[in-house]
């Protein structure tokens, strides 16, 4: 039978690196540097992530065995993370407790999975005909293993898309993010499907243009628009103004 995948989640090793205290006024707030490793039987099969406050700041990959990081500033700290032989050392034991764990608990504990959430945005203020970014944010992930397309009308859209490796959460679950780079246009309709393929299980989420900003083109109109409007208000009231001051013929 099947290892759970809930076991493989459960397995996710969490190595509190350190926590930073800062200056407040009142109370001084902590900040919490983690490193996290799970296996799972599906697929991603491992992952490895470290976060601080919850934001990545570095994640492995596993099948280019380096380390990644999640913004170009990161790069100068790669040097300080944990080597390969060790990382493979806390895989063969995540793997090693996980098959145990999967013997001792099969057919006696339900397996937990949790229903994809996503959420699809733009990355700056909505104007149609200029390029823009749709951000679908994926939470509630449990275990981490869904694919993410999108649509556009309904038709599939491959290219401009990324998506990021798994972001581990404070509840033991997982979420990710996928970009895609787009133009936006009045009708648009995106899709973002995200599908968990050992059941084939699907969310989505749509986006359609709302309250876009006025293009640059519209705000030139409305502008001259608006000075015409001036101008022609400006010489009617001049034109009346003359009128009032001539002399009626009875005088």
């Amino acid at each position: 039978m099947e290892a759970p995948g809930c076991w493989g989640l459960l397995l996710a090793l969490g190595l509190l690196r350190g926590a930073a205290a800062t200056a407040a006024t009142e109370a001084p707030t902590a900040h919490v540097l983690s490193r996290v490793l799970f296996c799972q039987p599906d697929r991603p099969s491992l992952g490895l992530a470290d976060t601080f406050d919850g934001d990545q700041l570095f994640s492995f990959d596993f099948p280019g065995a380096r380390w990644e990081p999640r913004l170009p500033d990161f790069q100068p700290w790669l040097g300080a993370q944990e080597s390969k032989e060790q990382i493979r050392n806390d895989s063969r034991l995540c793997q090693q407790l996980l098959a145990v764990l999967t013997n001792v608990t099969t057919g006696k504990l339900p397996e937990a999975r949790g229903t994809p959430m996503a959420n699809v945005f733009t990355a700056q203020p909505l104007e149609l005909g200029k390029p823009n970014t749709l951000i679908c944010q994926v939470g509630n992930l449990f275990p981490a293993s869904v694919t993410v397309s999108w649509q556009r009308l309904g038709e599939p859209v491959s290219q401009s898309v990324n998506t990021t490796r798994y972001y581990p959460t404070e509840d033991l679950g997982f979420l990710l993010y996928s970009y895609l780079e787009f133009t936006p246009q009045e009708g648009d309709v995106y899709t973002c499907t995200i599908t968990r393929p050992r059941d084939r299980f699907s969310t989505m989420a749509y986006w359609v243009p709302q309250n876009p900003i006025p293009s640059e083109l519209l705000e030139n109109a409305l502008c001259g628009l608006a000075i015409a409007l001036g101008i022609f208000f400006m010489v009617t009231g001049i034109v009346l103004l003359l009128k009032s001051r001539r002399p009626s013929p009875t005088e």
